[in-house]
């Protein structure tokens, strides 16, 4: 039924009011709230009741401190629902949540304990699964006895094993939620410890962790800008791996998670859709699994609108190659398509918490990397190259220089039959060296990608003659992963060009040297 419904109230020889049936609601919700006490939320008689809990832990009934404790969390809980539900003084609220905290660790503890009980009396062959009639001294006991079943085992050993692997991780973990304002539930200590899947209140924000599996593919097929965004950084979880691969990493989020660079520099918090550039030069390249629902087309666009980066890799649900409906999303996929799509053909490993060391979950999403790479034109290009990769061809693979720029492509051989031997990598740096230094005439400086693509060889090729050049002082390095012909290279280039009788390529030494011909 409408609220805007319209409705007159009239008493026989007096005057009519007007008003609406939602009016009429608001009123009498007002009303019933100021007839309803505010909520006691620190009577003595819970506080006792935690004491009671804490004493009987404290006297090693953990049997009996568990129950109390149980009662004492459900209680708590309540009353701090309650207070929060009739807008109680926040402090109030706080003092409930206290209370909730308290009983939470003392039934937490009373749980490792009853834990431990359990696996010394079963060490001692005195616990059964059924009713006891094994043992004729009838010292023996079942887990109903024991007030915990199979699963209430289970949960309490792998909470012992977390403590005991991280001592003070359960009051820890409490504490944080009193901290950060939310509840300290069960739930959540569940989640913290490894029991169970984060809360819908700790994915709040579109909050989900990047495998290190993800950020390791795009690595072996991508290189940087030595100097990288991730601009929803979370808890580091791509920022640490771009560091490990050598990269610098600018880190910000829309939540102050406390996230650090390896340098200790404290994350920037704030908006995305409220970031602007730099008045003057080049941004860095951007690398990020950005918040997913409604603000992702507008995040995406955003980016490539207002920073205009030279290259951005986000992770995204394999869903954004599709859409018609939102302008956002046709002008990053239309307009400015991504230049390759890497897709998970095995989807990716559950996206787990911090922390996280248990059995790893496969996601139920199919995602991919979308790579935005602007053009020298300035546009983003016209068309956008799929490839399907395997995350587990990747879980050792080394990463591309970075501030290299370019990407990679594979081509697979089933080597059935060979005619010729397989030279070593350092037949092929040997033999591919001179080569490559010739082609170094004529550049101001060049990185391994570049050399790599001009003389037509891999990686490891490429980078092996880079070290080998170094090692022989043929070139020197210039920073940012760049190099030039050293004097001696110089040297070395014209005895080459002797030897090989090349007119053209010692005049041109001598053009690039400032030599009269």
């Amino acid at each position: 039924m409408s609220n805007d419904i319209p409705i007159t109230i009239s008493v026989s020889g007096g005057p009519s009011v007007e008003t609406t049936l939602g009016a009429l609601k608001a009123a009498g919700d007002g009303a019933v709230r100021k007839m309803l006490p505010i909520p006691r939320v620190d009577a003595s008689d819970l506080v006792a009741t935690v004491e009671r809990a804490r004493q009987l832990l404290d006297d090693g009934d953990v049997m009996a401190a568990r129950m109390i404790a149980s009662a004492a969390y459900d209680e708590a809980k309540a009353a701090a629902a309650f207070a929060k539900r009739f807008d109680a003084a926040e402090h109030l609220v706080a003092k409930a949540r206290r209370l909730q905290a308290d009983a939470l660790l003392i039934e937490a503890r009373a749980k490792i304990g009853l834990a431990n009980e359990w696996d010394a009396a079963k060490q001692s062959g005195h616990t059964l699964k059924g009713r006891p009639k094994s043992l004729p001294d009838g010292n023996t006991f079942t887990q109903a006895e024991a007030g915990l079943s199979a699963k209430e085992i289970h949960d309490a050993r792998k909470l012992r094993d977390a403590e005991a692997k991280e001592p003070g991780l359960v009051e820890r973990a409490i504490e944080a939620r009193l901290a950060q304002g939310f509840e300290p539930s069960r739930a959540n200590l569940r989640a913290a410890v490894g029991t169970a899947s984060a809360s819908k209140e700790d994915r709040g924000d579109n909050f989900y962790q990047t495998p290190v599996e993800a950020t390791r593919t795009l690595l072996a097929y991508e290189s940087f800008s030595a100097t990288v965004w991730e601009s929803s950084c979370g808890l580091g979880a791509i920022s640490r791996v771009l560091e490990a691969a050598g990269y610098e990493v600018i880190i910000s989020d829309l939540v102050d998670r406390g996230t650090v660079t390896q340098h200790g520099e404290l994350q920037t918090v704030g908006d995305f859709l409220a970031t602007a550039p730099a008045e003057d030069g080049e941004g860095p390249d951007i690398v990020s699994n950005p918040p997913y629902g409604e603000v992702l087309n507008d995040y995406v666009a955003h980016a490539l609108r207002v920073h205009r980066p030279r290259k951005m890799a986000l992770l995204l649900n394999l869903n954004f190659l599709c859409g018609f409906a939102d302008d956002a999303r046709n002008f990053v996929m239309d307009e400015n398509p991504p230049a390759r799509v890497y897709v998970f053909k095995r989807r990716l490993p559950m996206m787990h918490r911090e922390g996280w060391d248990g059995k790893k979950a496969s996601s139920r999403m199919n995602t991919a990397w979308f790579i935005w790479e602007r053009q020298e034109g300035g546009s983003y290009g016209d068309r956008t190259i799929i490839k399907r990769v395997d995350w587990k061809d990747f879980v050792d693979a080394d990463p591309l220089q970075p501030g290299a720029g370019g990407n990679i492509g594979d081509i697979n051989f089933d080597e059935f039959k060979r005619d010729t031997p397989r030279k070593t990598l350092d037949e092929r740096v040997e033999e591919v060296s001179s080569k490559a230094l010739i082609w170094c005439v004529g550049k101001d400086d060049f990185d391994t990608v570049e050399l790599r693509r001009a003389v037509g060889v891999r990686p490891s090729t490429a980078e092996g003659s880079i070290l080998w050049m170094l090692e022989k002082r043929l070139i020197d390095p210039v920073g940012d992963g760049r190099f030039k012909v050293a004097s001696d290279g110089w040297i070395a280039l014209k005895a080459t060009a002797a030897v090989i009788n090349d007119p053209k390529l010692f005049a041109l030494i001598e053009q690039v040297q400032g030599v009269a011909p």
